[in-house]
């Protein structure tokens, strides 16, 4: 009997990502297409056999596949057994069009923090209401690829570092509740994205995403100590709903909502 794809597909509302796509196959094998988009792969059970640019190519564990759009390429499974994948779909916010030569030239890179950091915007993108962590992982993965496409020495920060990262927390501290993004307040502060989260992680140890988390997590506590309903404190915090909260505060507090408000006194 031929196991069933499975496939879940979906659009984050995060800028520069047109669409996510998590599958399952085991016989399935891609004829030749192009994508308008980057396409962002990462495979986490088999692998695949590609060819991209009349050269075949392999994508192992280990591997982290970077495909430009407009370039014909197919797919198909190398085991029996099939593969698992997980892709990000990447329009030109991140990646130029300049990038699609390397791009093609060494589509398959061994990196293991790249790797790394792909599976944990897969999981924040997966989670509505992360969307600030998904654009912060976001803009460290693209200036990590564009260093293998374009290796260069790294710039020394520039010296308004300090005076960014407190610009930064002060517009995080002003909308904890309805949130900002990552490339609005880049454009509110008139600075590159990367250079933000850099900033504001080198001054402060923290990520941007989990800075306004944890201030999050701050007010409910004081709400739920109020005797004000999970459900309630979810929405008055700017958690996107009660699962967002619990989730986020039981990794910061040890405990969720409901039992962390059972036990005031």
């Amino acid at each position: 009997m031929v196991a069933q794809p499975e496939v879940s597909a979906w659009r984050p509302r995060v800028p520069g990502v047109t669409e996510v796509f998590h599958a399952h196959f085991t016989e399935y094998a891609y004829p030749m297409h192009v994508h308008e988009a980057w396409t962002l792969l990462i495979v986490d059970d088999g692998a695949v056999r590609y060819d991209l640019d009349r050269h075949e190519h392999g994508t192992p564990h280990d591997t982290v596949s970077l495909l430009p759009p407009h370039v014909p390429h197919n797919g198909s499974p190398v085991t029996a057994h099939g593969f698992r994948k997980r892709v990000v779909y990447l329009d030109g916010t991140h990646l130029g069009e300049d990038l699609i030569g390397s791009a093609v030239d060494d589509p398959d890179l061994r990196d293991p923090v790249l790797r790394l950091r792909v599976g944990q915007l897969h999981t924040a993108l997966g989670h509505p209401g992360d969307e600030l962590e998904a654009e912060s992982r976001l803009t460290l993965i693209a200036e990590r690829l564009r260093t293998h496409l374009r290796p260069r020495t790294p710039a020394a920060a520039p010296r308004d570092s300090p005076t960014l990262a407190r610009t930064l927390r002060e517009l995080l501290d002003g909308h904890l509740t309805q949130g900002i993004g990552l490339d609005e307040a880049a454009r509110l502060m008139h600075a590159h994205p990367t250079h933000l989260v850099r900033a504001f992680s080198g001054a402060y140890g923290i990520a941007p995403h989990q800075y306004l988390m944890s201030r999050r997590v701050d007010r409910a506590r004081r709400l739920l100590l109020d005797g004000r309903p999970p459900g309630d404190v979810a929405a008055a915090t700017g958690f996107y709903d009660q699962s967002h909260l619990t989730r986020h505060f039981k990794r910061l507090v040890g405990v969720p909502p409901g039992r962390y408000r059972a036990s005031s006194r």
